[in-house]
């Protein structure tokens, strides 16, 4: 691991397992509330680049987001977190084995240009214009696709890389359109800007390396990750129904797996305990309303397991 990221006070993580996060943007805050929801307790001292997690044999690397999948890929982390933009423009996607999609930082890779330009409507109409972007590699492909030849490095198109404040070239007279994430389109607007083409769309992401050195406890952490999203995608609805109306009501509420269902004391009604999608919850309640459930309930789901 590079001296560059971490502090030499550091004590030795030969027998932990690296696991990299972003050190600090838009990703941050929610990776650090991912840790703590999935068990993971550690103390970040100030200015330290590392973190060692006292519950479990991992050290918390903290590193540039645009880096970490290169890192995974060579080896130097076991495990990380990153954009799936990131790894497609850092070309590691055939390094490293994608986890699971974590759900936050969505966004979308656009070309935008100024919208009061009638001449630039289409990504096409920029081929031979400049380009600003910080993401080199994937714009270059694009306007490669665009021009209709197969090495990205011969194409007519001027693509310059900037670091930050790419929504301020156009209007400083410095390029024609640019290539930057796109979230709202708050940003865009206000610069003048409108999307004229979609490069991809993008998440956070848990990453390994191919070979890593701690595949049980990766494979650990993953599931617990699958927990936390399952417990943020469900609740758990309970009911009492008419056995006679117990198979309607299981197509209306079929459950992950399955329906727990168990006798009551009244005789022909059941209860049903079944995990519904919260985004369908209300729908669902009204139709088991509809065909005779009684005391519907619904609970939170604080974690889980598959």
């Amino acid at each position: 691991m590079s001296s560059a990221y971490i502090n030499s006070a550091v004590p030795d993580t030969s027998d932990r397992m690296l696991f990299a996060v972003p050190k600090k943007g838009r990703l941050y805050d929610h990776c650090v509330g991912l840790l703590s929801n999935i068990g993971i307790e550690f103390n970040r001292k100030p200015r330290h680049d590392i973190a060692l997690v006292t519950n479990m044999p991992i050290a918390l690397v903290f590193l540039p987001a645009a880096d970490i999948a290169a890192y995974v890929a060579k080896g130097n982390v076991d495990l990380g977190i990153t954009g799936l933009d990131i790894i497609r423009e850092s070309q590691t996607e055939n390094d490293v084995a994608e986890l699971i999609r974590l759900g936050f930082g969505r966004c979308k890779l656009q070309i935008q240009a100024p919208a009061e330009n009638q001449a630039v409507r289409t990504a096409g109409d920029l081929v031979g214009k400049r380009i600003v972007t910080s993401f080199i590699n994937l714009t270059r492909q694009r306007f490669a696709e665009l021009e209709g030849i197969e090495d990205p490095m011969k194409i007519k198109t001027q693509v310059r890389f900037v670091s930050g404040s790419v929504e301020a070239a156009c209007g400083l007279g410095l390029a024609d359109g640019i290539v930057d994430l796109v979230e709202s389109g708050d940003t865009m607007r206000a610069a003048g800007l409108h999307s004229i083409d979609t490069l991809m769309d993008t998440e956070s992401v848990l990453i390994t390396n191919k070979h890593a050195r701690f595949p049980r406890l990766a494979e650990t952490i993953k599931q617990r990750v699958e927990g936390i999203l399952t417990a943020r995608k469900y609740v758990l609805c309970q009911y009492n129904i008419a056995r006679a109306s117990l198979d309607s009501a299981c197509l209306l509420t079929p459950g992950r797996q399955a329906p727990t269902i168990t006798s009551l004391e009244q005789e022909g009604w059941v209860a049903v305990s079944v995990m519904v999608e919260k985004k369908l919850l209300a729908e669902k309640m009204d139709a088991l309303k509809e065909i005779g459930a009684a005391d519907i309930l619904v609970l939170q789901i604080a974690n889980a397991r598959a």
